[in-house]
């Protein structure tokens, strides 16, 4: 599998794929070009990101995108996005995307990778089998500010 880093000459394509994958279940949601193209762009912009489009004979695979920061036990890899095409969904590409991506964030001095997914479906399933585990002493609080 090829691994590219995501810049702004390829972000179409992040685009593209994540708008796919996520008006699929669990997530079920319907993100604009517009919406999408901002976030995929602030990503790209933060500091110290790290990002990569997976291909597998000049095909769309996945992507998988993120950030360092520093905290008290050393550098942590907060994993933003993980998609995985749903052509090649349930077929090991994001097994094997999840791998390169861990072994790129130890080279890069990482030492954990966080992340949020959702509570129901198979992205826990995933993460789970990849010896993620549940954080017990953490939780997610929101507050939403107006409606939508």
């Amino acid at each position: 599998m090829k691994k590219i880093n995501i810049s702004t000459s390829n972000l179409e394509k992040c685009i593209e794929l994540y708008r796919e994958v996520f008006k699929q279940p669990p997530w079920n949601e319907n993100w604009s070009y517009e919406a999408a193209k901002e976030r995929l762009t602030d990503l790209l912009h933060t500091p110290k990101m790290l990002g990569f489009l997976f291909e597998e004979e000049g095909e769309l695979v996945g992507l998988a995108a993120g950030n360092f920061k520093r905290t008290y036990g050393g550098r942590t890899f907060y994993l933003a996005e993980l998609c995985v095409s749903v052509a090649k969904s349930g077929k090991g590409y994001g097994s094997t995307m999840l791998q390169l991506l861990e072994e790129e964030v130890m080279k890069r001095g990482g030492n954990k990778i966080d992340l949020h997914t959702s509570a129901n479906g198979r992205a826990k399933k995933f993460y789970e089998k990849h010896e993620y585990d549940v954080k017990k002493d953490r939780i997610t609080l929101t507050k939403y500010l107006s409606h939508f």
